[in-house]
C-alpha cells in the first residue's frame, strides 16, 4: 500500500507519529516527477528543493501539491479554514505532516472526512518502527496494513 501512496496523483495522506523518513520519500517521490509543492515548513532536507516553496496556503498561487504542518495543534476556527482548502483542492497532492501520533484519535476529528490515507508511524521500545496504513473512504477504514521493521 505504500507503493501505492508514492504513485498518487492526487488525494490527502495524513503522516502522524513525526513520520519524517517517509514523508521524505513520498515527496520526493512526487518532485521527482516533476510536480511543484507549496510548504508551511519543512521538517526534513529534500532531494528537490527547487520544486519547493515555503509560504502560506493563502498564496493564491496553484500548486501540484501542498504539504499541511501540524494541523491538529491549531484552534478548532483555523482547522475548519483548512478544511474547506482542502475540499477545494481535492484534485491536487496534499500531505498533512503531524508530529504527534494519533492512530484511531483521528476519527474524534472532522479530517478523517477529507483523508484517503493515514499513515501512523511508531517506534517501539523493543527496537523495531511500526506503520499502520489506513485507505480511508468517507471517514471509514476501508483497507489497513501494517508494517514492522526491526532494528
Amino acid at each position: 500500500m505504500l507503493k501505492e501512496i508514492a504513485s498518487l496523483e492526487k488525494g490527502v495522506v495524513l503522516l502522524t507519529g513525526d513520520a519524517r523518513k517517509l514523508a521524505k520519500i513520498f515527496l520526493n517521490s512526487w518532485l521527482s516527477k516533476g510536480k511543484v509543492f507549496l510548504a508551511e515548513y519543512l521538517p526534513f532536507e529534500i532531494d528537490y528543493p527547487e520544486n519547493v516553496f515555503i509560504g502560506s496556503i493563502e498564496e493564491g498561487v496553484g500548486f501540484d501539491g501542498y504539504l499541511l504542518y501540524s494541523l491538529l495543534s491549531r484552534p478548532k476556527s483555523e482547522r475548519a479554514r483548512y478544511y474547506s482548502f482542502i475540499s477545494e483542492h481535492r484534485d491536487k497532492l496534499i500531505i498533512i505532516y503531524e508530529p504527534k501520533y494519533l492512530r484511531d484519535s483521528l476519527f474524534r476529528y472532522a479530517l478523517k472526512d477529507f483523508v484517503d490515507y493515514l499513515i501512523a508511524y511508531k517506534r517501539e521500545t523493543m527496537g523495531m518502527d511500526k506503520v499502520d496504513v489506513y485507505k480511508l473512504e468517507e471517514g471509514r477504514v476501508v483497507e489497513k496494513k501494517t508494517y514492522v521493521r526491526r532494528f
